[in-house]
Order: C-alpha cells, then structure tokens, then sequence
C-alpha cells in the first residue's frame, strides 16, 4: 500500500485528496492504474493567485502543504506520500513556473519524488474515463474537449468566453441575454420569456451594461442566467433554440477529439450538464448522429477523483495516459 495526494486547483480553490492505492491491484484493473481508496480531503476556497509570469507556485504550496499535514496526521502521518498529481486550471499556457519550480519544493516539504502537473482538462478526463482512449467534454462556466488514443492529446475549444467555449454556461447565458435585450428593444429574434426572466434576476433591462461590463468575474456572472434560459426552452421556442445550438457546438467539439476506434466512449462531465434534459436530449442526439461508432457513458468521477487517479498510476508504475510537457508533465523522478 502506498500513500498518493491528488490535487484539483480552480477558480474556486484548491481541493486536496490524500489515498491510498495497492501496487497489486494494477495488474487487474481495467485501466491498469490500480484502485485508489480516499482516507481524506481538504479545501481551501482561496484561488491561487495567477500574474503577469503565470499561476504563482510559491501561492500554490502557501495553500497546499498545511493541508497536506493536516491530512497525513489524520491518517496517522508516519507514511509520507509517495506520489502526487496536481490538475490546475490553466496549467498548459500559464504552468512553467509550476514545472520548474514544484518538483523540487514538493521533495523537500514532502519527500515526494514523483509527481504530475496536469491541466485540469486531463485531470477531468481521467476522472471521467480513467486511462482508457476516448474522449471527455468538460463543461460548466467554459467549455473544452480532450481525446486521446493514448499516444497523444487532441484538445478542442477552451478558448476563454470572448474566444470560444461555444455551447459552455458563460455562452448559453449571453445568447439568452442578448435575445432578451432584443425582446426589450422590439428588435426579431428576441424573447419575452427570458427578458422576464433576465428582469427577475437583474432588475431593469436598462441596467444591464453596468451589470455585466465592469464586472472582473464576467463569464460567472454570464453562466448565472444559463439554467434560466434551459428552463425557459421548454415552452420558449426562442430559449430552446438556444440551448439547441449549444448542444451542437459542444457536438462539433466533441467530434473533433474522439478517436476513429469502433467502441470509443465520449464521457461527459461538469455542472452544465446539471441542466439535464433541455440540453442533454438535443446533445445525445448530436452525438449519436456524428459519432455512430462512439458510446455516450456516464464520467466515472470529477476532476479531483481524477488527480488522486493519475497519483496512484505514478505509484503503481502504470501511467498510460500521454506526456507531452503541458497537458500532463511528469518530471524525471528525482535521485535519492
């Protein structure tokens, strides 16, 4: 038995996970990565600070290693960790500082030696479908896409709110506003069901420029009015347009990262999917259509279930997802 920690770092704070994996139980699991039991969490809801020079490490381990104490003297801290694995949101273009840096400031708080910096995309992949090929959207505020044979990544949308993430929380709920402030001008296209709604949640129409352009947390603000618009779609045909479109462009994503493999599975994870039928029915549809030789399956976990996933791979000596220095890096394991 081996003691692993999984990381998920957001916009909503770290979440730590301490387990425990069997080296022996590798060589039967379907993914071949061995099962991790969880013996512990932690959270801390500060975000980790990210600058000019990208997600600050010294913030990061500020946060996470007296957490990580506290977990391992919970669960009698005489066995230190032999694995860690950290998903953070922007990892890929903002993560150098985190790969020079956390390899050898995590040996000498914690003794850890092998360790994975993954983008949360990857962290939310393995937790939905472990280490086997197929491909993972991941939705809520944002939307991206990540598929894998396992010799290499392909990555779709992700884009941010101004320049993708088509069909994601912040997306649906701009299309529903904008078509409400058309209801308000008398402008076509425009809905009165999500004008009340958007007047229900925000107040005047009128007021609206001040309600979302000087805000810094615009795309939550955006995604706030998604789950209006998924409950308008039911007798707004305006609404239900809407969504419908946004099951198509989370389709084309999925589309464009799903391997050519007769029985590949497409995993869907993330709160946007809470909005249930309104978006799933069209979106399943989509799926079946363009990808008939792919499954739709339920994600087998969240992104932090992931992390403490690729940890105990590490341990077992059995990661089979693919390194490529910024979707997921594991650092040559470091010399006693």
């Amino acid at each position: 038995m081996s003691r692993v920690l999984g990381v998920d770092s957001g916009g909503s704070g770290l979440r730590i996970a301490l387990g425990s994996t069997d080296d022996a139980s590798a060589d039967t699991s379907p993914d071949g990565d061995g099962a991790v039991r969880t013996l512990g969490t932690a959270v801390s809801t500060e975000p980790v600070r990210t600058g000019p020079s990208g997600i600050d490490p010294d913030h990061l381990l500020e946060q996470l290693l007296p957490a990580v104490r506290t977990l391992l003297a919970r669960a009698d801290g005489t066995e230190a960790p032999v694995a860690l694995a950290i998903g953070a949101a922007g990892m890929a273009t903002l993560g150098d500082g985190l790969r020079a840096e956390l390899p050898a400031a995590l040996e000498s708080a914690l003794g850890v030696r092998r360790l994975a910096l993954a983008a949360d995309a990857v962290t939310a992949y393995a937790g939905a479908l472990g280490q086997r090929s197929g491909a993972v959207v991941a939705a809520g505020t944002g939307m991206i896409a990540l598929g894998t044979d396992l010799t290499g990544w392909q990555r779709a949308d992700g884009w941010g709110h101004l320049l993708g993430d088509c069909g994601g929380g912040a997306w649906i709920g701009r299309a529903g506003l904008e078509s409400a402030m058309r209801a308000y001008d008398g402008r076509r296209g425009g809905s009165a069901a999500l004008l009340s709604r958007l007047e229900a949640v925000f107040g005047p129409a009128s007021g609206m420029p001040g309600a979302v352009y000087p805000r810094t947390d615009r795309p939550a603000v955006l995604a706030s009015f998604a789950p209006e618009v998924a409950r308008c779609a039911a007798h707004d045909p305006v609404a239900a347009g809407i969504v419908e479109e946004a099951a198509r462009y989370i389709a084309d994503a999925a589309v464009a990262v799903c391997p050519q493999a007769e029985g590949a599975e497409v995993a869907l994870t993330g709160g946007l999917f809470k909005m249930g039928d309104p978006l799933l029915v069209p979106l399943r549809a989509e799926l079946a259509e363009r990808l008939p030789h792919a499954r739709t399956v339920s994600a087998q976990g969240d992104p932090l279930a992931g992390a403490l996933r690729i940890a105990g791979a590490l341990a077992t000596g059995s990661l089979r997802l693919p390194c490529d220095g910024r979707l997921l890096s594991v650092p040559t394991e470091r010399d006693e």
